[in-house]
């Protein structure tokens, strides 16, 4: 599992102090570029050999509000690597509080958004971190 941290700023919260709920998939697009970072694959070196990964599918789960100041750790594991698709699944938590759980689930395609099969040293990169969340 990768895990990072981020700070709640001002700015993703509402009037009432609460992260407002679609802030939060910016955090896990955050999140999970840092684990492509990790990894060696920084998204914009893959962009520039003809490669994005979009959105399909994404799941949130709700469970305590987190507000501005507090300090989230959003952990990040590979559930699911295909050869034209793969699934990330996260964990924000505040200190030992699980405030959100979330899943995504990306196509691999070129500029064009046509499928295309991922890079075998990007899949190689990746499984090693296939696993559940925990």
């Amino acid at each position: 599992m990768f895990k990072y941290q981020i700070r709640v700023a001002y700015r993703d919260v509402t009037l009432g102090n609460h992260v407002y709920y679609a802030r939060y998939l910016d955090f896990l697009e955050i999140a999970r570029n840092e684990v492509f970072r990790n990894l060696g694959y920084p998204l914009l070196l893959l962009q520039g050999q003809g490669i994005i990964f979009p959105v399909v599918e994404c799941t949130l789960r709700y469970y305590e509000a987190a507000r501005y100041d507090d300090l989230l750790d959003i952990g990040t594991t590979v559930v699911g690597l295909g050869k034209v698709q793969y699934s990330f699944a996260y964990r924000v938590q505040r200190s030992e509080t699980v405030v959100l759980t979330a899943t995504t689930r990306h196509a691999v395609t070129n500029l064009e958004e046509k499928p295309i099969r991922m890079p075998h040293d990007l899949h190689d990169a990746l499984l090693p971190h296939v696993g559940k969340i925990s």
